[in-house]
């Protein structure tokens, strides 16, 4: 069949010659106002093509003309009608712009290569189990009720850039659990006003929703349900540098990871409402600097994500809960300003290997973080924060968090063990001040002294009267195991309760300060 059906209008015969050249078909006026898909403007006859007569050529179309590649290249078309191509196999290559669609699009099961369709304003489309062997672009399409690609399979790239996606009846925008992306998913700038649902999904590269404006549905309070995602590189929940953007006709995005230049304008990733990312598993790197207004109840949910660096940078803090409860992650880049605070931080089982922070983040700082979680007490988690400093070297940061964690866990005790923990803090600082027991074995040397001084003992013989040295009588005493020559006397009365006390104050002070002058020593 080399020639159109008579039946077909003008606009529709011409779109069948440019399909076996393998042309652009090109229906726009020019009129910028005037091709615009998203404004109320009429467009007549003249500019229409029944969905049907697209089917035909997709699914059935003629054979192309010798030494040329038949494809549907279509702009500025009304299209009429449901384009029903589910369970078809489009053979030939699509690529619409600027085209409205006065029906949902339907290619649930269908196959194809790649399919383009760039600037379109479409009701709908559903596409569940779709499987194509290229990509499917959908870059500043509106689709005010959503999309559907469950168990869609695309065989290189998935780009939603700039699209404004609605939700449908159960207030989804896209419905893609189960899809399989085997290169990237690029939705840079999308506007989303409903759940982004990738549960169990996979992305063979990177996740990108750099700049991305993500909204709640209408039945959820969830803008992002990304639970068992499995993404083979990065995820970015970043900002997008504005330069490109803005008044580009053929700009799809900025490329993958790049950062702004330092002061340069960019838009924030935002989402309103719940993020759930549970379970997820991000190969080389979660990246997350957006901004999350979560109500009351929401959360931004990381728990049990397995990554090599998460990366937390936030230029505000999230409004609501962010739970990292069992994550394991390599490196945790982090700014000290990024966190919740008031409670809103889940850490209970949060691993992570080394700390790299961005910018200053003292180990106070690191104290109150900790501090921040909403769990009143969890020693897992300091343990977990001295180990991750050991392993960089900062061994006096370590100890000034154990010594944090043996302070915050006295705080819990019954009342006698708290006094008692308290004499412990001032006097040696639970073992981890020994600078502090030095101190109080000195004052205690000195006291000692005074006393002794001002009441001798007598000697244990009554004819032997061995030279007396009250200093060194007080630190044979204070020191244990030293013999200090000093053994030839014999206190009385109230001497025996200070000797008494000094051997005490010996044993718990002395023993102290060897610990950690041999920490010191190891440390060397």
């Amino acid at each position: 069949m080399e020639r159109a059906p008579e039946d077909w209008s003008p606009a529709e015969q011409g779109l069948w010659e440019a399909f076996r050249h393998g042309r652009v078909y090109d229906l726009a006026t020019g009129d910028a106002e005037q091709d615009d898909p998203f404004t109320g403007t009429v467009w007549g006859p003249e500019r229409t093509i029944r969905a049907e007569a697209l089917a035909l050529l997709l699914l059935d179309g003629p054979s192309a003309v010798p030494g040329r590649v038949a494809a549907l290249k279509l702009t500025g078309a009304l299209i009429s009608g449901p384009l029903v191509l589910a369970g078809g196999t489009i053979s030939h290559y699509l690529e619409l712009h600027d085209c409205r669609f006065e029906n949902k699009l339907l290619m649930s099961e269908a196959q194809a290569g790649t399919l383009r369709f760039v600037t379109c304003l479409i009701p709908r489309i559903e596409a569940s189990r779709l499987a194509t062997d290229g990509d499917l672009h959908l870059a500043r399409c509106h689709i005010p009720d959503g999309i559907r690609l469950t168990d869609a399979r695309i065989g290189t790239d998935l780009l939603l850039n700039q699209a404004v996606v609605g939700s449908d009846r159960f207030g989804r925008s896209l419905s893609a659990d189960g899809m399989n992306v085997n290169q990237d998913f690029e939705a840079d700038r999308l506007e989303s006003l409903g759940e982004l649902s990738l549960r169990t999904a996979r992305v063979g590269g990177r996740l990108s929703l750099r700049g991305a404006q993500l909204r709640r549905g209408p039945q959820t309070s969830t803008c992002l349900n990304a639970v068992r995602l499995t993404v083979g590189h990065t995820l970015y929940l970043t900002s997008s540098p504005d330069g490109g953007w803005y008044g580009s006709r053929t700009y799809y995005g900025s490329g993958y990871g790049e950062n702004p230049a330092p002061g340069a304008p960019t838009t924030p990733f935002r989402a309103y409402g719940r993020v759930r990312l549970s379970d997820a598993r991000f190969e080389a790197a979660c990246l997350i600097s957006g901004e999350f207004h979560l109500g009351p109840g929401d959360d931004l949910s990381l728990r049990r994500i397995h990554t090599p660096e998460l990366r937390f940078a936030c230029h505000k803090q999230p409004t609501g809960m962010v739970s990292l409860s069992r994550a394991r992650i390599g490196n945790l880049v982090d700014t000290p300003t990024a966190w919740p605070g008031g409670k809103h931080l889940g850490l209970t089982g949060f691993t992570y290997e080394c700390l790299r922070p961005i910018g200053p983040f003292t180990v106070r700082q690191r104290i109150e973080w900790l501090e921040s979680a909403s769990v009143e007490f969890q020693p897992e988690s300091y343990e977990q924060l001295a180990s991750a400093l050991r392993r960089d070297g900062a061994d006096d940061d370590a100890r000034e968090v154990l010594y944090a964690k043996q302070r915050r866990r006295h705080r819990t005790l019954p009342l006698p063990s708290r006094l008692w923990g308290r004499i412990q803090d001032v006097t040696v600082g639970y073992g981890y001040r020994p600078g502090r027991a030095a101190l109080w074995l000195l004052l205690a040397w000195i006291v000692g002294t005074v006393f002794f001084a001002q009441h001798p003992p007598q000697p244990l013989k009554a004819d032997e009267r061995p030279h007396w040295s009250p200093w060194l009588y007080t630190l044979g005493h204070l020191l244990p195991v030293v013999d200090l020559g000093q053994g030839g006397w014999n206190p009385a009365g109230a001497g025996q309760w200070v000797t008494a006390a000094l051997v005490i104050v010996g044993w718990v002070l002395a023993t102290t300060v060897v610990a950690g002058a041999t920490r010191l020593l190891q440390r060397g």
